[in-house]
């Protein structure tokens, strides 16, 4: 079953009652497999829309259809470890159903067995963040929703993750969201692409990608990133 979402309209009130139009006309589906990447200047509401989108924001006008009971993983633009417990026990604690073989795996591929009895105080952000992806894979996820996931990491450090991520989505069911302002990223990892405008956010344009990510090659990536970056495309 698809992703389908039509949200017409996300509004906050301020203290003083005053009305903020937040999402003004959000309407795509994704496939199972799909890899959907909304890219908008800070402050569109990409992450309002993620939290619906999750299920954590009933206040909205519109609809969303996620597949019948999708377990749901998500990837915030914090780590949002426990401090108290180790790289391990932050993993398990959300997904308590994962087997060794499982989970000894996804740490061997990410790169963190040294550190499964580390505490988050003792990780760099680069090992958090994988923490922080370990934890949404092990749940076996129906819907991924990656929230800049890559953000305040070096090129280097952020590349590498990235590559990590396409293998760990690359021949799956699940339905992926990434939400990111980073054209490089998007372009590598995304299906389709959806440029949002500025806030209140709507989407301007979706650009499909038929290039299989492994063979997108460097001048088709820049070719996509400088269409993408127009100036005509940020125009209301």
């Amino acid at each position: 079953m698809r992703l389908e979402v039509d949200i017409t309209g996300k509004a906050y009130q301020n203290a003083t009652r005053e009305r903020h139009d937040v999402l003004a006309g959000i309407r795509f589906a994704l496939a199972p497999g799909e890899v959907g990447v909304f890219v908008g200047p800070s402050g569109c509401g990409k992450s309002t829309m993620l939290r619906i989108l999750a299920g954590l924001d009933p206040d909205y006008q519109g609809h969303v259809s996620r597949p019948a009971n999708a377990r749901i993983g998500m990837v915030f633009q914090e780590p949002r470890l426990l401090p108290w417990r180790s790289v391990e026990d932050n993993v398990r604690l959300a997904a308590p159903q994962a087997d060794e073989a499982k989970l000894s795996s996804l740490f061997t591929f990410l790169e963190l067995n040294a550190h499964r009895g580390h505490f988050p105080g003792e990780l760099s952000l680069g090992l958090a963040r994988r923490v922080a992806l370990a934890r949404a894979f092990a749940v076996e996820p129906d819907f991924l929703i990656l929230d800049e996931p890559l953000a305040s990491l070096d090129d280097a450090l952020a590349a590498r993750l990235r590559e990590e991520i396409a293998a760990l989505v690359e021949n799956s069911a699940m339905i992926t969201l990434l939400v990111t302002h980073n054209l490089d990223d998007a372009v590598r990892l995304g299906d389709r692409l959806f440029l949002l405008s500025a806030r209140p956010a709507r989407i301007l344009r979706e650009v499909p990608i038929s290039t299989p990510r492994a063979a997108r090659r460097e001048p088709e990536i820049a070719a996509i990133k400088a269409d993408l970056a127009r100036p005509d495309l940020a125009k209301d």
